[in-house]
């Protein structure tokens, strides 16, 4: 006699205003099964390209380290990007060094984050600690870089805020080495582990194809195997100067993403090892701007590459000091719509491990 079960309604979340951010998913399931999951959203919106059209230039940019705060150098650098493209500046060398190790520097730390705690929501506590010890590392040196410790508020429209204290470009130097010997440390204690590989392999698998027609970007476009990056694909800034590979992953599962990620860190590093090397001894760091930034009537459509994923802004200028719209294509908020198709068919016990693949912010998705 077959076992008969009742489909039942479960809220995972809205979780705590940290992390994983106040998100909400309202699963079917069937026994242990999840027969439908939807992603609820907007728990955290504060309408931030709608307050952008009351705000200077300027004034905008803390408004971006509060979107993926855990990556906000390259929020700040996305918007003054736009910017600078619609005004044609031309950027200083230095100031181009300094964004660079900036945003690098906070790709690991991001990704750090992303490690710790999703370890942490499959049952492993030790690797949450270590994760949160490294990025202490780099915590300090953008601390010392921009005075803040979460929302780094560094770039300015030409360049950025100041130049790098006394010492600092040794510091980042000494930090490379150090956090190589930590990734192996980091493979030792996990990537090998039965237990971890039970819980990721062939798990939530789609291909190159659903990945573009779902609009992916990032980790989690290329754990499919598509080797884009806009990095590499559309260079800006000065990424065309240095050698780096596009990590990929070949099955599309979970534990593919997972492995993209650890190899991004291992690319950054290399980034940064060659940006410290190259560093101008002396020079400009903010290109001569107008104190009240008018760029001329037009609009652009600028993107970069986040810990997320691409990370686009479109802007038009009405050649007024503050803009006429933006609109911003946020990595996490695009790479969620996935999440439903890839819950359905699995347990409950699976949720985690899925989200987690995914590495959203919900700063970023609400807006």
């Amino acid at each position: 006699m077959a076992v008969r079960t009742e489909e039942m309604l479960l809220n995972v979340g809205p979780q705590h205003p940290s992390t994983h951010g106040v998100f909400r998913l309202v699963v079917k399931v069937d026994g242990e099964r999840i027969t439908e999951a939807i992603p609820v959203v907007g728990y955290l919106h504060r309408g931030t390209e709608k307050l952008a059209e009351d705000l200077t230039y300027t004034q905008i940019i803390p408004y971006t380290d509060r979107l993926d705060y855990l990556s906000s150098m390259t929020n700040n650098y996305a918007l003054v990007q736009a910017v600078e493209t619609l005004m044609d500046l031309e950027i200083p060398e230095r100031a181009e060094y300094l964004r660079v190790l900036a945003m690098e520097l906070n790709r690991v730390a991001s990704h750090l984050v992303w490690w710790g705690t999703n370890l942490l929501d499959l049952g492993a506590i030790s690797p949450f600690l270590f994760a949160f010890r490294d990025r202490e590392f780099i915590v300090n040196m953008l601390n010392e870089l921009s005075g803040a410790r979460l929302t780094f508020n560094y770039m300015r429209v030409g360049g950025v805020k100041w130049d790098a204290p006394e010492g600092w470009i040794k510091k980042v130097e000494e930090f490379v080495p150090y956090m190589r010997e930590k990734l192996k440390d980091y493979h030792t204690l996990v990537t090998g582990n039965e237990i971890f590989l039970a819980r990721v392999k062939n798990l939530a698998i789609y291909d190159d194809k659903e990945a573009i027609a779902y609009g992916m970007t990032g980790p989690v476009l290329r754990g499919s195997n598509v080797k884009f990056d806009v990095r590499k694909n559309q260079p800006y800034s000065i990424y065309d100067r240095f050698e780096f590979d596009i990590p990929v992953g070949e099955t599309g599962d979970v534990y593919d993403r997972y492995m993209v990620r650890m190899n991004e860190m291992e690319q950054s590093l290399r980034i940064i090892e060659q940006a410290v090397a190259q560093f101008p001894e002396e020079g400009e760091i903010i290109a001569k701007v107008p104190k009240v930034i008018r760029p001329p009537e037009g609009e652009v459509y600028t993107r970069m590459e986040s810990s997320k994923g691409e990370l686009g802004v479109h802007l038009v200028s009405k050649k007024k000091d503050k803009p006429y719209r933006l609109k911003l294509r946020r990595p996490s908020f695009v790479n969620l719509q996935l999440l439903p198709k890839l819950l359905v068919g699995r347990t409950m016990a699976d949720i985690p491990a899925v989200l987690g693949a995914i590495d959203i912010v919900l700063g970023e998705v609400d807006a």
